[in-house]
């Protein structure tokens, strides 16, 4: 009898959100070994476990050829989401690892939380749920997104999602993409720029771009310095993104009205991170994703391409292939 494998899922609360995928694994003689902690997994962690892991449902862990020598069993690794800029792909490629993502499926929760980050900042919800609870009864006087300009850095199917989203607010859509589409742009009445006029014209700038070595710090001093004298930033993409150092004095010194983010440079990122300093930013810890509906989709996705893999076939969204 062929011995059972064992997938390592690094995606937190997986028994809880993902029933489904964890019972299709385990109807496939699958033994599912879950991350204990409610965060990623660090390499001293990774190590203990790994030695005889045949595939891994990963969250946003660091996986690169330190931890694939370690991993001789490892056959493949489906992305908990879409970005893998956490894995090494030319490596995994050179170890016989397939690597997969989930596309698209939680471009709406992203969307949705993009949206709501957007209208908190503008009128400083979080502070003012603050201070009341604090018995301060505090005022703060927000502006209206009717009427601005928002822009969007990158222009895939998150960012198309915002954009949707945006239909009903009266506000003009403009976004920078290095490769425009322009029929949905058409669609949802978005005129392409470049990322300059973005920065230049826009009262707020939410990024949507993926991280890649080109992209490393693309908001960094002299780009927030362009930004619109009290324009907002909103990141729900990656944290490598965003220089955070330049952001923070962007904000300290006024020039940035606020900012909303749900990404970090270093994640989980620390407490005393210099920007949780600050009060005209509003910080969520990398949970754009987390819906019962993206969990429910995403498992389902990420445990058939674990098995596809285990059976010998092409998996679906094999990014290293």
């Amino acid at each position: 009898m062929e011995a059972r494998k064992k997938v390592l899922v690094t995606a937190t609360n997986y028994s809880t959100l993902c029933k489904e995928a964890k019972f299709l694994l385990e109807q496939n003689q699958i033994d599912v070994i879950e991350n204990p902690n409610d965060r990623p997994m660090t390499f001293e962690e990774l190590r203990e476990v790994i030695s005889d892991i045949d595939g891994v449902v990963a969250g946003v862990d660091s996986w690169n050829e330190a931890v694939f020598q370690l991993a001789p069993h490892l056959k493949v690794i489906s992305r908990f989401g879409v970005g893998v800029d956490n894995i090494d792909l030319e490596k995994a490629k050179e170890y016989g690892i397939h690597v997969t993502n989930a596309p698209r499926l939680n471009s709406n929760a992203v969307a949705e939380l993009t949206i709501n980050l957007i209208l908190n900042s503008l009128r400083n919800t979080v502070l003012l749920h603050h201070t009341t609870q604090h018995g301060s009864w505090d005022r703060f006087v927000g502006v209206e997104l009717k009427g601005k300009k928002v822009g969007l850095l990158g222009f895939g199917n998150i960012a198309q999602n915002v954009a949707k989203k945006l239909q009903g607010f009266d506000v003009g859509i403009y976004a920078y993409d290095k490769y425009p589409n322009d029929a949905i742009a058409d669609k949802y009445n978005v005129a392409f720029m470049s990322y300059e006029d973005i920065l230049r014209k826009c009262d707020v700038v939410s990024m949507h771009l993926p991280h890649m070595n080109e992209t490393h710090h693309f908001m960094n001093k002299e780009r927030f310095q362009q930004m619109k004298e009290g324009a907002y930033f909103i990141n729900t993409s990656r944290g490598g993104l965003v220089d955070e150092h330049a952001l923070y004095e962007a904000l300290h010194s006024g020039h940035l009205q606020a900012a909303a983010i749900d990404v970090y440079e270093e994640e989980p990122t620390k407490s005393t991170n210099p920007l949780f300093q600050l009060k005209n930013i509003i910080t969520t810890p990398h949970t754009a994703a987390e819906t019962y509906e993206t969990y429910h989709l995403v498992g389902l996705l990420t445990a058939q391409a674990i098995i596809d893999v285990f059976q010998n076939k092409r998996p679906a969204n094999l990014m290293n292939g």
